[in-house]
């Protein structure tokens, strides 16, 4: 079965992944330990797991006979990255709206008497 490629808002979309990676914070978690909080049936888990895999979210490791995921940047950099652009936007339009508040201040301040 092809796993579906998808960017990294389609991947953090689904509210089965995000539980996943919120578990995963606490540290590298087996497949069959993530699948016990989950209503879900194992394959659904693991084509879950595959889908945060290929997305750079998490990597899979087999250890024996046990695959365990454990969290990776790699996904999370291409969100703070989309993020940073916006909050760079923001600071420019809060810089300006700051600027043009200064420039109507009196020149002795807020309060000022003459």
């Amino acid at each position: 079965m092809a796993i579906p490629t998808l960017d990294v808002f389609q991947v953090i979309g689904d509210p089965s992944r995000r539980k996943m990676l919120m578990l995963l914070f606490a540290g590298s978690m087996n497949i069959n330990h993530l699948a016990e909080n989950f209503e879900m049936s194992r394959p659904a888990v693991s084509k879950h797991v595959k889908i945060l895999e290929t997305a750079g979210f998490i990597s899979v490791t087999d250890v024996g006979r046990e695959r365990y995921c454990t969290l990776k940047k790699d996904g999370f950099e291409e969100l703070q990255s989309w993020i940073s652009y916006f909050d760079q936007f923001w600071l420019t339009k809060l810089q300006k709206l700051e600027d043009l508040l200064n420039n109507k201040l009196p020149p002795d301040g807020p309060g000022a008497k003459s």
